[in-house]
């Protein structure tokens, strides 16, 4: 019996994942509507509301090592060469000093070198006390914008994605808005990274256009200050292997997956690495 249902839970779980891969799905708990207070990224005085500076830089793709699939289906197999780009700059602690600063007006100018190509627009924000007589404590924050030809959205160095999800921080269609929470329950001076990656498309068929932002605003709405659950979606994960063995631990492809956010305080253990325990 009791085996009869786990196959009958797993068959109901494969499904659900199925029609989600299918049908595509937006990411949830994004405040819609109205919002309480807009600032526009795209303006000199908007830009100067948060204390904002836009840095930008093309892309270089690159080739590097790799590994072909193994039996296990992962990067196991013998070396082979692929591609990568530079700068991976979608990092919160990324060093952008040395790009150029360009004018929040200048986001429409085309840029990038044209047909297969990318690009980065970064920006550091600073939440302000009131927009307009609003007070901005305690709300939660938006990022909308929209890439010719699409984008995705790192915020503070993540790049949550989950099966299925259409928009938020991945592509959200051929020259389609990109929309996403950056913050929840904000507070005044708090600083957000906000890393947008330009990508020209379509990408199968290179056009002799370029790159260019057509919108950047963040919307800001009061709500319920509680955490939220959100689609389990997986966000980066970096292991540092001192030992071969933590191999056994960590296979070449490891996950973690977030599953709400929202939260003031959390606790777990912390591992100590000068002393190497928990």
């Amino acid at each position: 019996m009791i085996r009869e249902y786990l196959i009958y839970t797993a068959v109901f779980a494969l499904s659900i994942v199925s029609v989600v891969a299918a049908r595509g799905v937006e990411p949830s708990g994004v405040p819609a509507g109205q919002p309480d207070a807009v600032i526009d990224l795209t303006t000199g005085t908007g830009a100067s509301a948060v204390k904002g500076t836009w840095k930008y830089s093309d892309v270089e793709i690159t080739t590097t090592d790799f590994r072909s699939p193994g039996p296990d289906g992962q990067p196991t197999g013998q070396a082979i060469k692929t591609y990568d780009y530079e700068p991976h700059a979608g990092g919160a602690d990324f060093d952008d000093s040395g790009w150029e600063t360009i004018e929040p007006e200048s986001l429409k100018d085309r840029r990038s070198t044209g047909r297969l190509s990318f690009n980065w627009y970064r920006i550091n924000i600073t939440i302000p006390e009131n927009i307009d007589g609003f007070s901005a404590e305690g709300s939660t924050v938006v990022f909308e914008t929209s890439v010719d030809d699409y984008a995705e959205v790192w915020v503070n160095g993540e790049l949550p994605r989950f099966l299925g999800q259409n928009g938020g921080s991945v592509i959200a269609g051929w020259n389609a808005s990109n929309r996403l929470v950056v913050g929840r329950d904000v507070m005044p001076s708090q600083q957000i990274q906000l890393a947008v990656f330009g990508i020209n498309g379509p990408v199968s068929d290179p056009p002799t256009n370029f790159i260019w932002m057509r919108e950047a605003k963040l919307e800001f709405y009061k709500e319920s200050q509680v955490p939220v659950a959100v689609t389990p979606s997986e966000v980066n994960v970096k292991v540092v292997r001192l030992d071969p063995e933590m191999d056994e631990i960590a296979g070449p492809n490891p996950k973690i997956f977030k599953l709400a956010e929202g939260f003031k305080f959390t606790e777990g253990p912390v591992w100590v690495s000068d002393g190497g325990y928990l």
